[in-house]
């Protein structure tokens, strides 16, 4: 049996930084089932691919990301956001958060932070999904005789 793979949606306006987040994602433990460029293309094709994790622009035409957010998260709260953005305004932070979003990444990203931030979120994802890991049981007191 083979290991489920999180399927991924990615969204931003940039060309570059769409193929720069694909290009990272190849090879690993995600499968890339989507792009758009803008908020109306993302919620669209959040409905339609149902992806587990949605890396969102947050600055994009048409929708912007937070607009999108609310969106995705609307209709499948289950989806996991992470934001994306060039501008980590204290606004864009706050607002994104208080939408759902699981996490952020700011521009210029590496390939280790974003490895790193998809790991944690689809981690607390599972883990709240299935209850949280058990945890183990306290150890026994001695009987008293």
């Amino acid at each position: 049996m083979s290991k489920y793979l999180p399927k991924i949606l990615i969204v931003d306006d940039n060309d570059l930084m769409r193929t720069l987040l694909r290009g990272m994602l190849r090879n690993e433990e995600y499968q890339v089932v989507g792009e758009a460029r803008n908020g109306l293309q993302a919620v669209e094709a959040a409905q339609r691919l149902t992806p587990d994790i949605v890396c969102l622009d947050v600055m994009m035409p048409e929708m912007d990301g937070l607009e999108a957010l609310q969106a995705i998260k609307q209709a499948r709260p289950e989806t996991v956001v992470v934001m994306i953005t060039g501008n980590p305004s204290v606004e864009n932070v706050q607002e994104s958060i208080q939408g759902g979003a699981a996490s952020f990444i700011v521009k210029p990203f590496n390939t280790a932070k974003v490895l790193d931030t998809l790991s944690k979120v689809w981690s607390a994802a599972a883990a709240s999904r299935t209850g949280g890991t058990p945890t183990p049981p306290a150890p026994q007191e001695p009987a008293a005789d």
